[in-house]
């Protein structure tokens, strides 16, 4: 490497956030250059990369301003997407610096981190609510958006003294966005979703926003928090809104506030929790937890406290599979459908069949119903009778209960008696 330049960065970290950012795919940036497109001339375009990067002349480009709906509401959220060159100019410094503040975070923090995942804060979240009897839910009002640039920058100092990447990072905070009516805003504040270091930045900010906080003056508090939402559990209806004006006044010095809607304190009724409470319920992380009917080892019926798929979840797979518009594929075979709706369904039993199953096969069930629909158009034999489909389909599904992998679950097609 040239002793000329100001930085020391390992042209091999270039390669490897390339890799990183390829496998991720993603759209264009302000330039409209696509991945594939940057890729032609691969092994210049990363040279002149670590050149401005190495040398301390990189300016971010601006990135361009994307609206996409929020995940059950009419709302739009904004994203912020880099060029393909600006994405694999974050993760090089992404990389370095995750592995510098990494080992502070929080072992209740799940979202962004390597052997963490969702299932991991339902797990814990679900034996929780077992042990306490209450939550309270909350909801950080567009915390991307509203990130402080000097605290965030003063949270990055505190970890390292390279000066590259804190150089990086300011100018990424400070990159200007293009709009989507194409006028170009400068930022002050927030951390775009969409950005490579934006996940980092923003555990880093919430860290010491909130999980470290909480260790501090709460330490008896148990919560587990995914990006911008979490819970506590509290012993407590009163503890629980004592916690509730805490955090909203550490929050608002931090620039952030609870949402106002979405916060709420809830009471985890079940068998041995009786009375009435307005929220007996909570959805997190797309699982609903609420008193359910359960089974216990001896073979008694009971209620329990635990999650399983919430409605709006079902609801986006049933939407899901109307928009495979299986029933016109009147050329295709099963085995044409099977390849084409497996993963899905895998998919959804790695995530939804976790806990609580039977909720989740009750809406993967509604696919034999799409298949019987698809038989009467395919087969005139069958034209006019849903029944005879039915049965015709109910005996495929008995001699090759592999071929689809909802009839591997045991969700073959009900026939009448």
């Amino acid at each position: 490497m040239s002793q000329a330049k100001p930085f020391k960065i390992s042209k091999q970290d270039f390669v490897t956030a390339w890799r990183q950012v390829k496998a991720n795919r993603g759209a264009h940036g302000i330039d409209e250059q696509t991945i594939e497109e940057y890729e032609e001339n691969l092994k210049d375009n990363l040279y002149l990369l670590w050149n401005r990067l190495s040398s301390g002349s990189y300016f971010p480009p601006a990135i361009r301003g994307v609206e996409i709906p929020k995940r059950d509401s009419k709302k739009m959220r904004l994203l912020g997407i880099p060029t393909v060159s600006d994405r694999i100019a974050q993760a090089v410094v992404r990389n370095h610096f995750e592995k510098q503040v990494e080992p502070y975070f929080h072992p209740d923090s799940y979202a962004y981190r390597h052997g963490k995942s969702t299932l991991d804060a339902i797990r814990v979240t679900r034996l929780r609510c077992w042990k306490y009897d209450w939550v309270l839910e909350f909801d950080i009002k567009g915390a991307f958006d509203n990130i402080d640039h000097e605290l965030m920058m003063k949270a990055v100092r505190h970890h390292t003294d390279c000066c590259w990447t804190i150089l990086y990072i300011e100018r990424w905070l400070k990159a200007s966005m293009c709009m989507v009516n194409g006028i170009f805003v400068e930022r002050d504040k927030g951390t775009p979703q969409g950005g490579v270091i934006s996940p980092l930045l923003f555990n880093l900010y919430l860290h010491y926003a909130f999980d470290h906080w909480m260790k501090k003056h709460f330490p008896h508090v148990p919560f587990a928090r995914y990006a911008d939402d979490g819970l506590l559990h509290c012993h407590s209806e009163h503890e629980a809104l004592l916690l509730q004006q805490a955090i909203s006044a550490r929050l608002l010095n931090c620039s952030l506030e609870l949402h106002p809607t979405k916060t709420k304190i809830v009471y985890c009724r079940d068998a041995n929790r009786r009375g009435y409470y307005p929220n007996i319920q909570f959805e997190f992380l797309s699982y609903v937890f609420r008193g359910r009917l359960a089974k216990s080892k001896q073979g008694k019926y009971f209620n329990s406290f635990s999650p399983a798929i919430s409605r709006a979840s079902a609801k986006r797979i049933h939407q899901r599979m109307r928009e495979w518009k299986l029933s016109r594929w009147t050329d295709a075979e099963l085995v044409d459908i099977a390849r084409k709706v497996n993963a899905s369904l895998r998919g959804w039993w790695n995530y939804y069949g976790v806990f609580y199953p039977s909720s989740l096969k009750r809406v993967l069930a509604h696919l034999n119903s799409i298949l019987v629909k698809w038989a009467v158009r395919k087969y005139k034999r069958f034209k006019g009778s849903k029944s005879k489909a039915r049965k015709w389909l109910r005996a495929v599904s008995e001699r090759a209960p592999s071929m689809l992998f909802h009839w591997e679950l045991g969700l073959l097609p009900a026939v009448e008696q």
